[in-house]
Parts: structure tokens; C-alpha cells; sequence
């Protein structure tokens, strides 16, 4: 006869043992939100956001239940509980502040209200005129432990004792929690500085910032600080500042052969002067440097460095460690290849080399060496030709010690490879924007980036050094404006390739997707006060985002227009102003047409009128209803960016707006 106190085996099916499980509770907890790949990967949040968090919480029957969220702060060994709220569907609502950068955990447990249900149902008796004798007994055996005489009481069958609102808070401030359930895991939430959640990169090469075409220093690039600073980015972002290998350097436009004066590639890393924790002789020295990191901070500007890993031929790591880089049959090391280009002056590391782990020890070191020097915020070139355990063990280890540190991830590639790198450990990453120009691209694309905020920040570039779209070739001035504000509006991160973008130069290399001339190659003479320059509409952007909360917070929410040429959205934060961002997505033309506003989402009652306040030209205009006019002359501003405010009246009966 078979015993039924042990289950059947069931193949690839993890049973316990009945005779060995303990009585489970009644309550199960289904799922914690937000939660990434089942508690695999943490979220991600800024210090000071308020994490919103819902549990599915059920039990059987109709016994009431009760629900804690628990969290943990870095550092910390006890849980802090806080109540959670039942709504709708048993589904359980609570919010923490995060008050501490680094990793916070947080989990969820609950129980059956043995009390609350008692209660509840004796409440409900008494409505009937039930005889309550053995239900007051059955009471008094639940206060037992925390009010014997409550329980004496009880048994003497006092309906005032168990009303007693003294009695009903006892129960709750002690309640019996020895069959509490609990989620399955503990989940986890990195908590990085505003800076990873909100920020403007503008990217400088060192070696042009002299302005005259010869090479220049970490010093000249000092002197663009204040100009920086005065277009109102928050980082300012440098290519590799190390020493340049000689051997296959490349000469202008990537041209196979350098002259005696071409200075190569910054991404074609050391020589024998050093490697990655060395700064080029021709910038200057670690302590020019480090004078750099100090008048940049001086400014309210924080210094990015590009880390690149992969090696120059002439790097002390060819040598020194040889086994760390890939050797081809012929006993040659394999140079980096994007078929039909080549990049004979690169050599990308064997991350799986028979030595990867002091190759890994040493790369991490590459980052603690900046760190140590005042770095916090990195650029990491193509990230995803490196393995995603080692970005998350290597960018855990870093943040362990220096829990202000940003990693941007430079990975243009497959839509899930770029999210696999940002669940390991990357605060930002570069995204497809360059190449979204329709509206319903820009639209579809948004969504898809709001669909994983949780753990993906994106940040927008209309270019890079290595990427100039065809569009900026011929638009002329309005289509760089027009891709600046979709840059600095939809997104709350985003940058510029400088001076080369406020310039508007757009002469593109001959059926090769990047500017002629290219920086990454050669120094080049830049002329800052070019009457044609964006600095001052840069300028005011950027003053208009440290201005609205709207536009460092959440995710764009579109709005419907008439025109397919006409992009509308709105952006919102809590206690701030709704910003609206209207943009003509044709450089050549006016467009015109109506848009049709949420009211009810805005909080704006149809009746009412409001004012909407053009934050670039300055100018106000009173709205009233969903349905409005914008037009748009390209030559002229291709966007608005308007602030809406409710309506009010003065004491003198003159119409203003606050």
C-alpha cells in the first residue's frame, strides 16, 4: 500500500518531502514589483526617488491578511518594515525613500490577521444578535500573549473589552506572525547619484582645444572650461588621454599610412610610455591632470574619462602579458576587425584568455587608478565586444568601493544586448536615436525605452565622432536645432559631440557614415565665436532642463496631432509644472495643425483656460480645451517648449498666470 505522505517522484520537477516540510502559511506572496528577470538583475533609481513598490498577496478563504514591505540600506543588517496598503485585486501598495547610494534590498512578507479576522467577524455577529459566548472565548485565546487580563476579560464574556480600541492596538503593534510567508527572494535596487539619472555630456578632445590647428594640452583644454560651463553641460567628456601607439597608425580619415606629424588614433592605446593609467606626453602629465579634474569641479562640471579596453601593438601589456590577447595560428595577435574595415593599430583583449583573471584584476585597477584621481564618471567604448560577467563583477567591484561612480555604455548593437549590459551594471547607454527621424520612429521608440526604465537609462547623442547622419548633411541649421531639443526633451541624459555639433559642421567623408576631416584622426582649428554657432539656443536649453524638473524625470507621454510633421509630447514630475515639447520634424518647411491635449491626465478641468508659457522664444499664449493651434517655422525655431500653468485672477480682476 502506497504512503501518501510522500509525493510521487515527478521528473524535473522539485517536490518536498511532506515529512519534512514545516507548515507553510496560508498567505502566498505571488510577485513583488518592480523586479527584474525574477530578482536576477537589481533596479535601478537615483538617490532621493521615492521606489513605489506593489505585492500580489493572497490567502485562501476570507480571513483578513496582513502585508510588510521590508528594505534594507548598503551597509545595514536589519530590515526596516514598512506597512503595506491593500487596493484593489490583493494587490498591496507601499513607498520607501532612498536616502543612500549604493545597493538597498527589499523584499515583501505576510501573514493571516488571526486578530483582525476575530474581530471582524465578531463585529459582524453582534450586527445579527448572534450569541458571541465562544466566540469571546475563542478571542481570548488569541490576546493570551499580549494582555492576559484583556483574555481574563473575554472569558467573562466582556464585549467591551474586545471593542476596546486599547486592546485593538496592542493586537496590531504585536501581532502573530510565527506562520508569516515570505517572497521567494530578496530584491535589490542600486541607487547611483542625480548625475546617472539627469545629465548633459558635452565631449572635447584635448589635443584641438587650442584652437589653431596645433596640438594642444590638457591645460589649453582648461582654457574651454568656462565655455563649457557657460553652455550649461553638466560633464564634460574626454576621448583617451594616454599615450598613442606608433606601430600602424592611422592617418586622416582613417587613411592606412600616417605622415610624421598625424598624431593617430586616441583609441590606439600605449606605448612606451605607458598605457591606460598614463596621460599622452602631449596633453601633459598626471598632475595637469589632475589640475584639469579641479577647475572642471571649479566650474560645476565633472570630468568623464573614455576607457577603452583594447591595446596599440606597442602597448607594455603586448609584451609584459602576451597570453591576454588572442594569437592566430600563424603566432601573430589578432588586430580588430568590422569587416571590410581595419584596425591594425588596435588589439582587443582574450577576456578568456588562460590568464583572464589577472587581465580582469588589471582592467578593474584601470578604473580604480581614475577613481583614485577624482574620476566618478566613465565612457566605456564598445562595451558589448567585452562578456556581460565581467562588466557586472567589474563594475560591482568599483561601485563597491566608490558608489558614486557612472558608467555610460558606448554599445550601439542589438536592442537586447544593450539592455543585458545595462542589468549588469551600466547607468546610461548610448541608444538609436541618431538614426529615429520620422515620428512614428521617434514615437514607437520612446515607448520602448519607457518599457524598461526600470533598469535602462537611455542618452541621447544626435552624433558622435564616429556616426553623422545623412539628415545633418543637408538640413542646415534648423535640423541640428530640431535634433538638439528631441535630444534634451525626450530623454532625461543626453549629449553633443562639440564644438563640431554647435558649429554645424556637417561635411560627411564620402559614403562613410562619419564627418570628413574626423577629429579622431587629426587636431583640428575650431572657431568658437562663428556667428552661425548653437551656443546660445544650447545655452538655454540647457538652463530650461536644470529649470524643469519635467525634463529630468520619467518618460515622454505623446500627444495627437493633426500633422504628421508635428511631434508633441508632454513630460511631468511630481510637484513641478507639466512641460510640453511641440517639434517640426521638417527642416525646410512651416508646419501648422492642431493638437489634442489629455486634459484629465494634466489635471486641466475642460472648462478652465490656461496659459502655456514658450520657455525658448519667451512668448505666452492662452489655451482653453484639449484641442489647440501651434505652428512652426523651421528657419526661425523648429520646437516649442512650453511650460503650462493653470489660470488665475488678480484681486484687480487682471488675468495673469502663476
Amino acid at each position: 500500500m502506497r504512503s501518501w505522505s510522500r509525493p510521487l517522484a515527478l521528473e524535473g520537477t522539485c517536490v518536498a518531502l511532506l515529512d519534512q516540510m514545516e507548515l507553510p502559511g496560508r498567505v502566498v506572496v505571488l510577485a513583488v514589483r518592480p523586479e527584474v528577470d525574477g530578482g536576477r538583475y537589481p533596479i535601478k533609481r537615483v538617490i532621493g526617488d521615492t521606489l513605489a513598490i506593489e505585492v500580489d498577496a493572497v490567502a485562501d478563504g476570507h480571513d483578513l491578511v496582513r502585508a510588510m514591505l521590508l528594505d534594507r540600506a548598503p551597509g545595514q543588517t536589519a530590515w526596516r518594515e514598512t506597512e503595506l496598503v491593500l487596493g484593489a485585486d490583493d494587490v498591496w501598495r507601499a513607498q520607501i525613500t532612498l536616502a543612500t547610494l549604493g545597493r538597498h534590498a527589499y523584499t515583501a512578507i505576510a501573514w493571516v490577521d488571526a486578530w483582525a479576522s476575530w474581530r471582524r467577524g465578531l463585529e459582524r455577529k453582534l450586527a445579527a444578535g448572534v450569541d458571541v459566548r465562544v466566540e469571546l472565548a475563542d478571542g481570548a485565546r488569541l490576546v493570551e500573549r499580549v494582555d492576559p487580563e484583556a483574555a481574563k476579560a473575554l472569558r467573562a464574556g466582556s464585549i467591551e473589552t474586545a471593542m476596546s480600541p486599547g486592546l485593538a492596538a496592542a493586537m496590531r503593534a504585536a501581532p502573530d506572525r510565527s506562520r508569516t510567508s515570505r517572497y521567494r527572494r530578496d530584491l535589490e535596487v542600486v541607487v547611483e547619484r542625480e548625475l546617472a539619472g539627469s545629465s548633459a555630456w558635452y565631449e572635447l578632445f584635448p589635443r584641438s582645444a587650442r584652437g589653431d590647428g596645433v596640438h594642444g594640452t590638457l591645460r589649453d583644454a582648461e582654457s574651454r572650461l568656462p565655455y563649457i560651463a557657460e553652455l550649461g553641460f553638466d560633464i564634460v567628456y574626454l576621448p583617451p588621454i594616454h599615450p598613442i601607439g606608433d606601430a600602424f597608425r592611422k592617418g586622416p580619415d582613417n587613411s592606412p599610412t600616417a605622415g610624421p606629424g598625424d598624431p593617430g588614433s586616441p583609441w590606439a592605446i600605449g606605448n612606451k610610455e605607458g598605457g591606460h593609467t598614463a596621460v599622452h606626453p602631449a596633453l601633459g602629465t598626471l598632475d595637469d591632470f589632475d589640475r584639469f579634474v579641479a577647475a572642471a569641479r571649479a566650474h560645476h562640471l565633472e570630468v568623464a574619462l573614455d576607457i577603452a579596453f583594447q591595446a596599440s601593438p606597442d602597448h607594455p601589456w603586448v609584451t609584459e602579458h602576451p597570453s591576454w590577447f588572442v594569437h592566430r595560428s600563424d603566432g601573430s595577435i589578432q588586430y580588430a576587425e568590422n569587416p571590410p574595415k581595419k584596425y591594425q593599430d588596435v588589439y582587443p583583449f582574450d577576456f578568456e584568455s588562460a590568464d583572464w583573471q589577472a587581465l580582469w584584476a588589471a582592467l578593474r585597477d584601470v578604473f580604480m587608478f581614475w577613481c583614485e584621481r577624482g574620476v566618478r564618471v566613465f565612457r566605456v567604448d564598445n562595451p558589448h565586444t567585452k562578456p556581460i560577467p565581467f562588466w557586472e563583477w567589474c563594475i560591482g567591484e568599483i561601485q563597491a568601493r566608490y558608489p558614486d561612480a557612472i558608467f555610460l555604455a558606448e554599445a550601439f548593437t542589438r536592442p537586447k544586448l544593450m539592455y543585458a549590459l545595462a542589468k549588469g551594471g551600466f547607468s546610461q547607454s548610448y541608444t538609436y536615436f541618431t538614426w529615429r527621424t520620422t515620428k512614428w520612429e521617434l514615437e514607437t521608440y520612446a515607448r520602448d525605452l519607457a518599457a524598461v526604465t526600470d533598469f535602462f537609462r537611455p542618452n541621447f547623442w544626435p552624433t558622435t565622432p564616429d556616426i553623422f547622419p545623412e539628415q545633418l548633411e543637408t538640413g542646415g541649421r534648423p535640423v541640428f536645432v530640431q535634433r538638439l531639443i528631441l535630444a534634451a526633451t525626450l530623454a532625461s541624459n543626453y549629449g553633443i559631440y562639440g564644438p563640431s555639433y554647435e558649429l554645424g559642421e556637417h561635411a560627411r567623408r564620402h559614403g562613410v557614415e562619419e564627418l570628413a576631416q574626423n577629429e579622431k584622426y587629426q587636431v583640428r582649428a575650431w572657431d568658437l565665436d562663428r556667428p552661425e554657432s548653437l551656443r546660445h539656443v544650447i545655452a538655454r536649453l540647457n538652463r530650461i532642463r536644470r529649470a524643469q524638473p519635467a525634463l529630468r524625470k520619467g518618460s515622454p507621454r505623446f500627444v495627437a496631432t493633426d500633422n504628421e510633421l508635428l511631434l508633441a509630447y508632454t513630460r511631468s514630475a511630481p510637484n513641478a509644472p507639466t512641460v510640453l515639447v511641440v517639434v517640426n520634424l521638417d527642416p525646410s518647411h512651416t508646419h501648422r495643425g492642431f493638437l489634442t491635449l489629455d486634459l484629465g491626465a494634466l489635471g486641466i478641468p475642460p472648462d478652465h483656460a490656461f496659459q502655456v508659457n514658450d520657455l525658448l522664444g519667451g512668448a505666452r499664449y492662452t489655451w482653453r480645451g484639449a484641442r489647440n493651434f501651434v505652428e512652426l517655422d523651421p528657419q526661425q525655431m523648429p520646437a516649442h517648449i512650453f511650460e503650462l500653468r493653470p489660470y488665475t485672477r488678480t484681486e484687480h480682476d487682471f488675468e495673469y498666470f502663476l
